[in-house]
């Protein structure tokens, strides 16, 4: 749907301080469906982004184009968590409560050191766990969107798997930057031919020399324009077709393209290139215990059950494989006192990954949040093992959805813009 510049429309909100009466105005700057982007939003958006650019010596573009970049990115944002709430999808403080701590592990540091950083870059605590929910509730609804839009042939995993066989360790990973210049022009009318005159003049300052980071937050209409592109690592059988085939051989550095796809034409950079890691895996041997909560079993109370199972163990008064047996809802491990056998962690959902992935062994876990319920787990042992073939195919299946979910991504997120009702108010 075409945006339309409207008369201006705002709302006041009132604050009121020990030392002040003074009155602040909020204004809306986006009508999106039945909610609205304020101006305090796209404030902090911005200054997040220079907080970001600063802590990494990235250079940024003008005023204008950041805030622009940040009422698109907002514009998403507001489409799908209205979306999550007709699905239902809710984070409970709990499963909050998990990310962040995985957050803070995946940094090396307790949630308190976390806590007292992000108050250090001008954050209150309280909108940084605000950013983390919608963060999560934003990739679930991307994820039970755009999984169903895959379709992965058994033909293509074998394919996959024979590739993987011949490069062996001659693998190669790219780090690249991405810039996608949309065919749909301000007007949200489809003209390709001007967007290919902007991918071309997008290439031509880039190849003067302009920084990739701050053309990319000023021109793109990528999800990541705001992180100056940056698509990390990722070998040529995980990226998107048409990148795979552009970028092999290239070294570092290189600018590729202008690339046409279905959503507009794609500029990318290579920042590096490195050999893959050997097709060898860690796997763990655990054990855990879940309890979901119902609707005669509060959310708590499932906690408070596993706090008790975990001290009776410690203490001795209870075998872990007797608990599980008796308790745990997990019917196919309960059968087995718990026990998971061999499995590569990646298999799991991410908290419990995570979680085993960084617990010592031989140590019952605190009570946990998945989106199955409450948990404790022992990790047993842990091994480094040749992938079979079994788990070869597994990486391949995982690799093209990767790929594919990175593709029907980009145009998902087009077609829900396109069918938003957007209006521009300042």
């Amino acid at each position: 749907m075409k945006v339309v510049t409207s008369c201006l429309f705002a709302i006041t909100l009132l604050f009121s301080t020990a030392s002040t009466a003074e009155e602040l105005l909020d204004q809306v700057v986006v009508v999106v469906n039945n909610n609205v982007v304020l101006e305090s939003e796209v404030e902090s958006l911005v200054q997040s982004v220079r907080r970001d650019a600063a802590a990494s010596g990235r250079s940024l573009p003008s005023e204008q184009a950041l805030r622009t970049q940040a009422t698109e990115r907002l514009i998403l944002q507001k489409l799908q968590i209205s979306m999550a709430e007709n699905m239902g999808i809710r984070i409970s403080d709990a499963q909050l409560d998990q990310a962040i701590a995985s957050i803070a592990a995946e940094n090396n540091m307790p949630v308190e050191a976390l806590r007292n950083q992000v108050i250090a870059d001008g954050l209150t605590w309280n909108s940084y766990r605000e950013e983390v929910r919608e963060q999560i509730i934003t990739n679930e609804v991307q994820r039970s969107q755009v999984q169903r839009r895959i379709y992965i042939s058994p033909q293509e995993v074998n394919n996959l798997v024979r590739l993987i066989d011949e490069q062996g360790q001659s693998a190669t990973e790219y780090n690249l930057s991405h810039i996608l210049i949309s065919f749909q022009n301000e007007e949200g009318d489809q003209d390709e031919a001007a967007a290919r005159r902007r991918a071309d003049r997008v290439m031509e300052t880039l190849n003067e020399g302009d920084d990739f980071a701050q053309v990319a937050i000023s021109a793109s209409s990528a999800a990541n324009a705001l992180d100056g592109g940056e698509m990390g690592w990722m070998s040529s059988n995980a990226m998107p077709t048409l990148f795979a085939a552009a970028v092999d051989g290239e070294s570092p550095g290189t600018l590729v393209g202008p690339l046409r796809s279905g959503v507009g034409f794609h500029i990318l950079k290579v920042n590096d290139v490195r050999g893959a890691d050997a097709f060898t895996a860690e796997e763990v041997k655990a054990r855990h215990i879940l309890i979901q909560p119902s609707v005669i079993l509060s959310d708590n109370r499932a906690q408070q059950m596993l706090t008790e199972f975990r001290q009776q163990i410690i203490d001795g008064e209870k075998d872990f494989a007797e608990l599980a047996r008796e308790h745990s809802s997990d019917t196919g491990s309960a059968a087995l006192g718990g026990e998971l056998g061999w499995s590569d962690p990646s298999a799991y959902v991410p908290e419990f990954r995570d979680r085993v992935m960084s617990q010592e062994e031989g140590v019952i876990s605190e009570p946990f949040r998945t989106t199955h319920g409450w948990h404790i787990v022992e990790v047993q042992d842990r091994r480094v093992e040749d992938i079979t073939d079994q788990r070869k195919q597994d990486q391949a299946q995982q690799m093209l959805y990767n790929r594919k979910f990175r593709e029907e991504l980009d145009i998902w997120l087009q077609e829900i813009r396109d069918g938003a009702y957007v209006e521009v108010v300042r």
